[in-house]
């Protein structure tokens, strides 16, 4: 698109008019003053305006541009026919626009900011884009010059696409060579590596996804293991950072959990039962006394029936709920205590097949 930017000025019609045709249509000059130009013989109509055709008054001033003359009314934006603002307008296929509707008919919009776009388009992503405008979706970084990736309709950079490749397979992406990583990995400084870009610390040998990081370098695992550092009982891994001992060994925090619930402790007591570590309440619900009420742990005096347990002031008749102690007399209904007055109420036919019951689990 052959676009030209123009600026006009205002100047008198006479001899010193900056404009060919005017030159080439003015008539001889008998005296060689520019008075004959004025005279009734010389009309000023060997000048016409380059948009309604008319000649030029005598103290007319005119617009000249680009070799032709223009009324000052007449030289306006062929969209809005409006004078140009500060006199600057844009000349595309021998029209003339001012700024603002050459805009509208000519320039692209950007595809981010939605601004008008003098200069350099960059088209991409069926759209145009300024050149700081057109940024990876993900880490903002300039793809004008760099080149990008189409990924699920976004334009990426070349690093932030074989990141999110590696992330739909469940892959690393080495942080060094930004290629995916196929087999095993290393973490330093919080970032993947393929372990082949390293060698240990120690010993210089080229490191495998086995590496360990300690005090800001990598150490094969040979290495890392003779400095004393304490192994976890449960993932048989290094730990590098808190260390719990219990159950005559080390953990890492995390790993040090309950073996009912598998809760990490994280710093909360703990009971040890045959080699194993629970949480207080599941420890006390297969090794101690919950209350069958209240389902709390009993840490007080216990009330044993039925293979259940109760606390004091929970252990009551399970139909008129009448707080009973350990001398009170109770019967078993449905697994439950019930005190003799109620027990009393019941009809003889139903107390018969109560006797009968227990009788029989008492033969057995």
């Amino acid at each position: 698109m052959a676009v030209v930017k123009g600026n006009f000025k205002l100047q008198p019609l006479n001899s010193t008019t900056q404009s060919p045709l005017f030159q080439r249509r003015r008539p001889p000059n008998e005296n060689g003053t520019d008075d004959d130009l004025l005279g009734s013989n010389m009309s000023l109509g060997n000048a016409a305006c380059r948009r309604c055709g008319e000649g030029f008054g005598v103290h007319e001033q005119i617009v000249n541009s680009n070799g032709e003359v223009w009324h000052t009314h007449c030289f306006v934006c062929a969209q809005c026919f409006q004078p140009f603002p500060e006199g600057v307008f844009y000349e595309f296929e021998g029209r003339k626009y001012c700024e603002h509707d050459f805009h509208v008919n000519f320039a692209p919009c950007c595809g981010r900011c939605g601004e008008f776009i003098i200069g350099r388009v960059i088209k991409a992503m069926n759209n145009s884009w300024h050149p700081d405008c057109f940024c990876c979706e993900l880490c903002a970084a300039p793809l004008s010059d760099a080149g990008f990736v189409k990924n699920a309709g976004r334009a990426l950079c070349r690093e932030c696409n074989a990141k999110e490749k590696a992330k739909g397979s469940g892959k690393y992406v080495c942080h060094k060579c930004h290629s995916i990583i196929e087999e095993g990995h290393i973490k330093f400084k919080g970032e993947a590596y393929h372990p082949y870009h390293f060698n240990c610390s120690n010993c210089s040998t080229e490191l495998t996804a086995d590496a360990r990081e300690k005090t800001g370098e990598l150490f094969c695992l040979r290495c890392h293991d003779k400095m004393g550092i304490p192994i976890c009982g449960a993932c048989r891994r290094p730990i590098e950072e808190r260390v719990v001992h219990a159950l005559g060994k080390a953990w890492h925090v995390e790993h040090f959990v309950c073996a009912k619930c598998e809760k990490p402790f994280l710093g909360t007591r703990h009971y040890e039962k045959k080699g194993l570590a629970y949480c207080e309440l599941h420890y006390h619900q297969l090794f101690g006394n919950i209350c069958f009420v209240c389902n709390n742990i009993i840490n007080g005096d216990v009330f044993s029936a039925f293979n259940k347990a109760w606390c004091v002031n929970h252990f009551a008749c399970s139909i008129c709920d009448r707080k009973m102690s350990q001398k009170t007399k109770f019967f078993e209904f449905d697994l439950k205590p019930v005190c003799k007055l109620c027990y009393d109420k019941f009809p003889g036919e139903l107390k018969k097949r109560l006797k009968k019951a227990y009788d029989e689990q008492n033969k057995k």
